[in-house]
């Protein structure tokens, strides 16, 4: 029973089929029991150098060389090979090179074949003796075999290890090189056509508020200007960080947010400069909310005003801003369309407004829906949390 507030160690944490203190005393009590039945009957001596080679394979891991020099002894005077055979295998699993493991079977099969009293192993030329000596080298090469082959799939684990991050860091460096490159061109593409455009109507728009007469049409052409003007702003802004990206694909030097950023606080003048008929509720916009879910509420009332005017002119449009428990909730609701639009007023559409919304508001960890009413009309609804940031 562990004391309360203290982490168990990592050995006993783990699977019990894989913990590395049981792959340890697996092989030593094995090598414990060889030993026990082979030297029960030998003097006291025999038992010290056998328990000696039993107690050794505890040190195999760190020190193996050192594990099959203490193995040997007891392995000379006793039939024992399971203590010498883990031994045999630890020099090859845990020491590199070639040479290490050639020498240790080597000199366990010659331990083996001249055993000890050395009057029981005469040298003479027959059958026997032969086998024997064969017999031997098999059992110093095999675990030598096998502990190379061991290291060598740890090796490769390793190499293609290395290798598969390697790649990785090349594809998305690769990755990284094309964004940058996308960015720039999305750039000049903003800077050459979209800002271009949105200075000629903003030059047009306070010609026409200079040059006419008409009050309402003064108004509609100031308006027209200070929307241009804000957008030019912000499009140059934009810019800029693209640019300032695609300088910096690899985040090395972050890029400067846009400023000023909407605020919750500017949502009355928005729906002020929709002109349309909007009701609202603006009852959350005095709590302090995160930077990055006032921008998010924002645009949304910002996209379904615009949808608004594009698809359902002089509809009743009610706009809701509302706390639900940690969430911030924001819907914009507007009624059938008092008129349809007429040809010359139908502007164009990516269709990615409320996908974008959609996709903003997932980052945030909220939800967005969006779809018609029973009433005929439409709902744009957002739910928002206060961690947003």
């Amino acid at each position: 029973m562990t004391t309360p507030g203290r982490a168990r160690p990592a050995w006993l944490c783990a699977p019990w089929t894989t913990a590395p203190w049981l792959m340890l005393l697996l092989p030593v009590l094995a090598a414990a029991v060889d030993a026990a039945l082979v030297a029960r009957d030998s003097s006291w001596w025999e038992l010290v150098l056998s328990g000696l080679s039993t107690a050794a394979l505890l040190l195999r891991r760190r020190y193996p060389v050192l594990t099959l020099l203490l193995v040997l002894p007891g392995t000379f005077v006793n039939y024992i090979w399971i203590a010498p055979v883990i031994a045999v295998y630890s020099v090859a699993a845990y020491r590199p090179g070639l040479r290490a493991p050639v020498v240790s079977a080597a000199v366990f099969s010659l331990v083996e074949f001249f055993h000890w009293p050395l009057s029981d192993h005469p040298l003479a030329l027959d059958r026997d003796n032969a086998l024997y000596a064969i017999q031997c080298v098999m059992l110093g090469a095999g675990p030598a075999a096998l502990g190379m082959l061991a290291r060598t799939r740890k090796e490769l684990a390793v190499r293609l290890a290395e290798l598969t991050e390697g790649r990785q860091r090349e594809h998305r460096l690769l990755a990284e090189r094309v964004l940058s490159t996308e960015r720039a061109r999305l750039a000049r593409e903003m800077h050459d056509v979209v800002s271009h455009q949105v200075s000629l109507i903003s030059i047009q728009a306070g010609a026409l508020q200079v040059s006419a007469t008409d009050p309402a049409a003064r108004a509609t052409a100031r308006t027209i200007r200070e929307l241009s003007v804000r957008t030019l702003d912000e499009l140059r802004q934009m810019v800029g960080v693209l640019r300032a990206a695609a300088q910096s694909p690899s985040g090395d030097r972050p890029a400067e947010p846009l400023s000023p950023q909407p605020r919750l606080a500017d949502l009355p003048r928005l729906i002020e400069d929709s002109g349309l008929p909007v009701s609202s509720e603006l009852a959350a916009g005095d709590r302090p909310w995160p930077e990055s879910v006032e921008r998010a509420a924002f645009r949304t009332v910002q996209e379904a005003l615009t949808n608004i005017t594009k698809h359902a002119p002089e509809a009743a449009v009610e706009v809701r801003l509302l706390t639900c428990g940690s969430r911030l909730l924001v819907e914009v609701r507007n009624g059938p369309p008092g008129r349809h639009p007429e040809p010359s007023e139908t502007l164009p559409g990516g269709g990615h407004g409320l996908v974008g919304l959609r996709e903003r508001a997932e980052r945030l960890g909220g939800t967005l829906t969006a779809g018609p009413t029973p009433e005929g009309g439409f709902v744009v609804r957002a739910e928002l949390p206060v961690a947003g940031e």
